[in-house]
Parts: structure tokens; C-alpha cells; sequence
């Protein structure tokens, strides 16, 4: 079943943003293993790889503007794909919740271990050195500034709480995830991920200060 999903979760990354491509589920399920083999908990291996496999298969659409949610999409298209391969009425609905439920900013809280554990692996690959390079790619997609001018020495913006630069998500987003963790494991390596993220800032701000 596995090898089914796969290949039909794939052909929706097609024309997808390097930030969002079939690159990042990779990285999410590379995560995710590592996540099962470390968590004490008996998750539910087969519910958690299928829901890796799907979870983004909404993200093109979204970014085209052709859905408002790809993760309540993705849960309904999800248990479409998952029934038309034979899985069970039990597979399909706890697949499902970890897709729709796996979304920083929108959604159901995760209420199971595997969707908890799909969020943890899915925000983990947005901290760290692929992290900031997923940051800069999506913002230069979008046309958003790499910083705004409160950055620069001796200068104020008066619009920074409306700053939409690559530098205020990182600090607005990438910086807050260590927080939603929800697994020890998971908070574990959030940690480091975060560390290097924080110094990348510090280089970041020295480098637009003209310090180093």
C-alpha cells in the first residue's frame, strides 16, 4: 500500500515551490523515522508514513490560489486516495485527522501520537540549515524583501509589526516552533535546530550592520 500512496502522492508535487516540493515530504519522512525509532510511545508506523506521504499533496494547489487550506483539502483528497487502494475505514480516518490536523497556523489540534508526530517531523524540517534555505526560497517565489529597513543601522520602521520580509517570518515563525513541539524527541531536536538558526541571525544582523 505503501509503495501505492507514494506513487500517487508524488504526480501532486509536479510544479511545486522548492519549498514545498517532494524534496520536503522526503525530508519529512526521513524525520518521521527518526521520530519513531526515538519516541517510547507504539505509534501507529503505517498510519504515520501514509499520512507523511499526503500531507502536502494540497500545497501546489493552495499556492495557485486554487484552495484556501491545503491540509483540510489534502485530508479530504487523502481519504479518497487511501480508499481507492483498499485501506481500511480505520486507516483512512486516522490518516486523515494527521493530515488536516498537521498545519502550524490553521486547523484541529493533533489529538493521536502519529499526528503529533507528522507536526513535530514537518515543522522540524523548517528550523535548521534547510529550514532558512526553505525561508529564502519561498520569499523570493513570493517577491517579499529579505529584510525591511528596521534591520539597518540608525533606521526605524514604522510598519514592522505589518513586516512581511523572509528575516521577520524567520523570527515570527521559525524561531516559535521549538515551542509547538509535541513530543519529547521532537522538542530534543528542535532545540539544536533552533540553536543554529538563532546563530544565523546573529551573523545575519552583524553582516546587514556591517560588522563582519
Amino acid at each position: 500500500m505503501i509503495d501505492e500512496v507514494r506513487r500517487g502522492a508524488r504526480s501532486y508535487f509536479e510544479d511545486a515551490s522548492p519549498a514545498h516540493d517532494w524534496q520536503h515530504v522526503q525530508r519529512v519522512e526521513a524525520l518521521a523515522e527518526t521520530l519513531l525509532e526515538r519516541h517510547p510511545g507504539s505509534a501507529d508506523g503505517e498510519v504515520l508514513r501514509l499520512a507523511v506521504l499526503l500531507h502536502d499533496i494540497g500545497r501546489e494547489k493552495e499556492d495557485r490560489g486554487g484552495i484556501d487550506d491545503h491540509s483540510a483539502w489534502g485530508a479530504t483528497e487523502a481519504e479518497r486516495l487511501l480508499e481507492d487502494v483498499g485501506a481500511s475505514a480505520a486507516t483512512v480516518e486516522r490518516v486523515s485527522h494527521c493530515v488536516r490536523s498537521h498545519r502550524f497556523s490553521t486547523g484541529p489540534e493533533p489529538e493521536t501520537l502519529e499526528a503529533k508526530l507528522l507536526s513535530d517531523a514537518d515543522n522540524l524540517d523548517a528550523l535548521g540549515a534547510v529550514g532558512i534555505a526553505r525561508v529564502f526560497a519561498y520569499g523570493g517565489e513570493s517577491g517579499s524583501p529579505i529584510h525591511g529597513p528596521s534591520v539597518l543601522p540608525g533606521e526605524t520602521d514604522p510598519t514592522d509589526a505589518d513586516d512581511v520580509s523572509q528575516y521577520a517570518h524567520v523570527h515570527e515563525k521559525i524561531l516559535q516552533l521549538a515551542d509547538r513541539m509535541y513530543t519529547d524527541v521532537g522538542g530534543e531536536l528542535a532545540d539544536d535546530r533552533t540553536q543554529f538558526v538563532q546563530e544565523y541571525v546573529r551573523q545575519f544582523d552583524a553582516e546587514v550592520a556591517g560588522d563582519r
